[in-house]
C-alpha cells in the first residue's frame, strides 16, 4: 500500500524521496527491517497471548537430553511468522502481481492448515492432530492452484534469448547483450549439470501429438504437488529442535530471494546468463520480508526456545519455499539447496521402511539411525542441540553455495 502511495506522490507532487519506491532493493530492505520489528515487538505479545490460552507444547519422554524440560512451552508461533511476513508486504510490494498474489495465498492456505492440526493438538485433545491424509489434501489442493496458475496465467511468462536459424548459436547485440525473444508462455525450467541448464516439461508429453503442448499440464500440475508435499513435510520434520527449521529456512529464502532478484533483472540475468523471468523481482520484497520473520522468530526459538513455531509456521515455511522455488524455475535445485529438509525426510522413510523390512522379515524390528529425524539421531548420541543446530546451519551455508555454483556448471 506503501508503494501506491508513494508512486501517486512522486508522479502527482514529485515529492522528494518518493521514487525510492520504484526500487526493489529499496523496498526489499525495509520490507526485511519491518519485518524483523513486527516479529520482534510484536512476537512477545503472541507469545504472552498464546501462554494465556494455554498453548503449552506437551512433550513426551523419548530419552532425549533437555526434551521433558520444554513441557509447557508456547506452540503455534508459526502465527509470528505468517503475520511478520504479510504486513510488510502489504505495505511494500505491489499487490497485482501474480507471483506475490499466490505466495500470499500459499502462506495463508498452509497456514490454515497448520492452524487446524495445532489447534486440534491443544483443544481437543487430539495427540495426533489433523489426520495426515486431510493434510496431504491440503497440500495437494494449493498444489493444483500453485500448478495451475503457473500454466495458464497469461503474466507468468519466459524470455529466451534468440538464436541464430543457422548456427543455433546465441545473438549477440553489438554492445556485447543477448537478444531476447518476446515473453512467452512455456514450461521451460532450470536443470543442473545439463546442457544449456534447461529442460522443458512439454516435452515429456511430446507424443500427445501436434497440440501436445495443451496438454503439458497433465504432467506439470503433478510434478508441483510432489515438490510442495515433499518440501512441506520436510521442513516439518526439521522442526524438532531449537531453531534448526527457522534458520535452516532462513538461509534457504536468502539464496532463493538473490535468484528471484536475479532472475528477474534483464542485465543481471544476462550477465549471469540465466534464465530472465519477467516480473519475478516483486517476489524479492515477499522473500526478504519472510527472511526478516524467520530471524526475528529466531529471537525467541533460539535456545532455549521461549515459543515453538508448531504445524502452523513448518507447513508454512515448506509451503513457501516450494512456491518461491518453482515460481523462479529452480526447483530440481530444491534436492541441493533443501538439502536439510531432504536427509530429514529421508532419515524417516529409511527408519520406518527398515524398520517394518526387518520386523517382516526376522521378526524384530531394527533401525538404522539411533532416532528419526535425523536431528534426533545426533541427539541420542549425546550431542548438545545448540551444537548439532550450528552445524546443521554450517551445512546449509554449504549448500546454498553449491546451489549457485551449480548455474554456472553446465
Amino acid at each position: 500500500m506503501l508503494y501506491y502511495l508513494f508512486d501517486y506522490l512522486d508522479k502527482t507532487y514529485d515529492l522528494p524521496g518518493a521514487g525510492l519506491f520504484q526500487f526493489i532493493t529499496f523496498r526489499a530492505a525495509m520490507a526485511v527491517i519491518f519485518s524483523l520489528l513486527v516479529a520482534t515487538v510484536w512476537g512477545k505479545k503472541i507469545i504472552r497471548f498464546l501462554q494465556r490460552k494455554q498453548m503449552g507444547e506437551t512433550i513426551r519422554d523419548l530419552g532425549l537430553a533437555g526434551q521433558v524440560e520444554k513441557a509447557g512451552t508456547p506452540t503455534m508461533g508459526g502465527l509470528i511468522i505468517i503475520l511478520a511476513t504479510l504486513l510488510p508486504v502489504l505495505l511494500f510490494a505491489k499487490l497485482d502481481n501474480i507471483y506475490v498474489i499466490l505466495l500470499m495465498v500459499t502462506t495463508l492456505w498452509m497456514g490454515v492448515i497448520g492452524f487446524i492440526d495445532d489447534y486440534l493438538k491443544k483443544f481437543k485433545n487430539d495427540k495426533a492432530g489433523l489426520p495426515g491424509k486431510f493434510k496431504v489434501i491440503g497440500q495437494v489442493g494449493l498444489g493444483i492452484i500453485v500448478g495451475a496458475t503457473m500454466f495458464f496465467h497469461p503474466d507468468i511468462t519466459v524470455k529466451t534469448e534468440k538464436l541464430d536459424p543457422v548456427t543455433g548459436t546465441e545473438i549477440v547485440s553489438e554492445s556485447g547483450e543477448r537478444v531476447f525473444n518476446d515473453a512467452e508462455k512455456t514450461l521451460l525450467t532450470t536443470m543442473p549439470f545439463v546442457s544449456g541448464n534447461e529442460i522443458n516439461y512439454e516435452k515429456l508429453i511430446s507424443w500427445a501429438g501436434e497440440d501436445y503442448k495443451k496438454y503439458a499440464w497433465l504432467i506439470f500440475i503433478p510434478i508441483v504437488i510432489f515438490i510442495i508435499t515433499a518440501v512441506s513435510n520436510g521442513a516439518n520434520l526439521t522442526d524438532g529442535i531449537d531453531g534448526l527449521a527457522a534458520g535452516t529456512s532462513a538461509i534457504i529464502a536468502v539464496t532463493l530471494a538473490l535468484f528471484a532478484w536475479v532472475s528477474g533483472n534483464v542485465i543481471f540475468s544476462d550477465y549471469l546468463n540465466i534464465m530472465y523471468i519477467p516480473n519475478t523481482g516483486e517476489m524479492t520484497i515477499f522473500i526478504m520480508a519472510f527472511v526478516g520473520a524467520l530471524i526475528g522468530f529466531l529471537w525467541y526459538n533460539a535456545y532455549p526456545a521461549q515459543v515453538f513455531m508448531g504445524d502452523t509456521g513448518s507447513l508454512t515455511i515448506g509451503g513457501i519455499i516450494a512456491v518461491i522455488a518453482i515460481a523462479i524455475r529452480k526447483e530440481w535445485l530444491i534436492p541441493i539447496l533443501c538439502g536439510i529438509f531432504l536427509l530429514e525426510n529421508f532419515s524417516v522413510v529409511l527408519q520406518v521402511g527398515w524398520f517394518k523390512y526387518t520386523k517382516k522379515k526376522h521378526g524384530e524390528g531394527r533401525r538404522i539411525f539411533r532416532m528419526a529425524p535425523l536431528h534426533h539421531h545426533y541427539q541420542k548420541g549425546g550431542f548438545h542441540e545448540s551444537k548439532i543446530v550450528t552445524r546443521f546451519w554450517i551445512i546449509g551455508i554449504f549448500l546454498a553455495v553449491l546451489t549457485i555454483v551449480t548455474l554456472k556448471i553446465r
